[in-house]
């Protein structure tokens, strides 16, 4: 039996109870002393009563006589007075085929032990719709993305996917891109901000960040937004926010270490490197900010909190040389071969990566990352180091084949 199951007595005190399971409370229903039936000794157990356009998805069963007798509900002329529950229950099950409705009218106790199947009408089930339904919206963000290029684009798409709003503006014509994706579209950069999204991000590149936010109107925002920026380099935009922005505007600063070539695929273990500038102590914008990090973290990015001087000082050892290779090895024009070796075809994936990246990008690696200078110096250091080491061996060889003695 069910464990909502509620036991009666039996004879003069039967009663008419059934559990509505998705409630869990029992609807009970006394009969009067002329259709209570005298029970002791019958076995109840549950079973379907088929073809019944009943709302119940079973009724009980009375064992007895050797033969199974379905009790679903009173006969329209023998139904008693049942308050107002009861009266609900009865004309539920009142379409019954007529062979339950006679054995009813005999007299009995109905009680319900299970409902079969869920049911359209499950409170409980509601209860848990409207839950999620309102756990949703409590964590949907209205995400406004500064720079609608390839990379905003690619962002948009993944916010989109996990339930989140986004409108943007750019000063290209994005129009019927952002109709096919699913994003507000604002051109003028004054609409976009009347739009009041909870969380703004620049996605412009390096050089041109400076001048959008000294020509963005903050000042239609609200006062507490959440800024934040995808900037390759980390300390410029940092120290750009603190000065330009007002001192009651959140600031985070991120740097997806992927595009939408290496993250076009899942972004499984792909790092993204964060640093809570400045988030207010109110709970609703620490919230905000661990709605927002937990986009990337559902799509399994590998999260790395790193403060943004640390971060451009690794970039500078990683990035920025791996950037500064790369382009090296597209100017002097490698081609495929017939013999690639997988070291070579590595070299070749270095240049379509780097290489095919604009040489804006490149730059502003290394004008806004003060680490650069130093890892392009050490990258000459090395190069001249091997090439001295190449030719002080050669120049051996010569000498010792020019001052061999000649044989005897």
């Amino acid at each position: 039996r069910h464990p909502l199951v509620r036991s009666l007595s039996h004879g003069d005190n039967a009663e008419m109870a059934a559990v509505m399971l998705g409630t869990q409370q029992a609807t009970t229903v006394r009969a009067p002393a002329s259709h209570r039936a005298t029970t002791a000794g019958r076995r109840i157990s549950t079973g379907s009563c088929h073809g019944s356009s009943s709302t119940f998805g079973s009724v009980a069963m009375m064992r007895g006589a050797g033969k199974n007798r379905v009790v679903a509900a009173a006969s329209a002329s023998a139904r008693p007075r049942l308050p107002t529950q009861g009266r609900a229950l009865a004309g539920a099950a009142a379409t019954a085929p007529a062979t339950c409705r006679r054995m009813l009218a005999k007299g009995g106790v109905v009680r319900v032990f299970a409902i079969d199947a869920a049911q359209p009408f499950d409170f409980e089930a509601k209860q848990r719709n409207a839950f999620e339904k309102k756990r949703k919206a409590e964590r949907k963000l209205t995400i406004g993305i500064v720079g609608f290029g390839n990379f905003g684009q690619f962002l948009a798409k993944r916010f989109i996917a996990n339930g989140h709003d986004v409108i943007a503006t750019s000063r290209g014509d994005y129009h019927k891109v952002a109709d096919d994706l699913g994003v507000g579209y604002y051109r003028d950069p004054d609409d976009f901000c009347e739009m009041h999204p909870d969380v703004v991000i620049f996605c412009t590149s390096i050089l041109s960040t400076e001048s959008t936010i000294n020509k963005f109107p903050i000042q239609r925002l609200r006062r507490n937004t959440l800024c934040a920026d995808v900037l390759s380099v980390k300390q410029f935009p940092k120290q750009l926010f603190l000065q330009k922005l007002p001192d009651n505007f959140d600031i985070l600063c991120l740097h997806p270490m992927f595009g939408p070539d290496s993250g076009k695929g899942s972004w499984k273990d792909l790092p993204l490197v964060y640093d809570k500038v400045r988030i207010g102590e109110e709970k609703s914008r620490q919230e905000r900010v661990s709605r927002l990090l937990q986009v990337f973290e559902d799509e399994g990015c590998r999260m790395v909190e790193m403060s943004c001087e640390e971060h451009d000082r690794q970039a500078a050892s990683s990035q920025f040389i791996t950037h500064t290779v790369g382009r090296m090895l597209g100017t002097m024009e490698l081609e495929q071969t017939t013999i690639n070796t997988k070291g070579y075809e590595s070299l070749l994936s270095l240049v379509n990566n780097t290489y095919n990246d604009s040489f804006d990008l490149y730059y502003g690696l290394f004008m806004y990352n003060k680490n650069a200078t130093a890892e392009l110096s050490r990258l000459e250091l090395a190069f001249s180091q091997v090439k001295a080491e190449l030719f002080d061996r050669l120049h051996t060889l010569i000498r010792d084949d020019i001052f061999d003695e000649a044989p005897s």
